[in-house]
């Protein structure tokens, strides 16, 4: 399910993300293509310390995980393209990603509250609470959660 992501995969990336439900969902806005490529290619791609995981569906790229290290912590996201939402695609995703990609420990992720699904899936993997949701920069309210052992 889970592959090196490459620069052949940016155009289901970008589609992915600026998809306005998606980025509704995940509170995030959206970026412009040349923004999504000139991110991806300079802040991502071949990085060291950034860990990039394509994630294939019938033999369809679907989405990506990444895992890159911030203030002193390992984090994760992920996105999944909408017609592979509800079927349980992102918890299997993450969940191989961190037994296999990246088993950092802790392991962080940032969660809009209001992304119901995204707390789920989560969850499922063993992330927990970290504290109380705090209010971003950007207005979002948000909750760290942390993997703290293997799920």
């Amino acid at each position: 399910m889970l592959r090196e992501s490459t620069e052949g995969d940016l155009p289901v990336f970008f589609r992915n993300q600026f998809d306005p439900e998606a980025a509704r969902m995940a509170a995030f806005p959206s970026r412009g293509q040349e923004a999504f490529d000139e991110h991806w290619r300079t802040r991502i791609l071949g990085q060291p310390g950034v860990c990039a995981r394509t994630i294939v569906v019938d033999a369809e790229v679907a989405g990506h995980v990444v895992s890159w290290e911030r203030d002193g912590m390992r984090l994760v996201g992920y996105w999944l393209g909408a017609p592979h939402w509800g079927r349980g695609i992102a918890t299997a995703a993450l969940r191989e990603f961190v037994a296999l990609h990246d088993t950092t420990r802790p392991l962080h992720a940032y969660v809009a509250v209001s992304n119901v699904a995204s707390s789920r899936v989560l969850a499922k993997c063993g992330f927990r609470p970290a504290g109380e949701p705090t209010v971003a920069a950007d207005g979002v309210e948000e909750l760290l959660v942390v993997l703290a052992d293997a799920p």
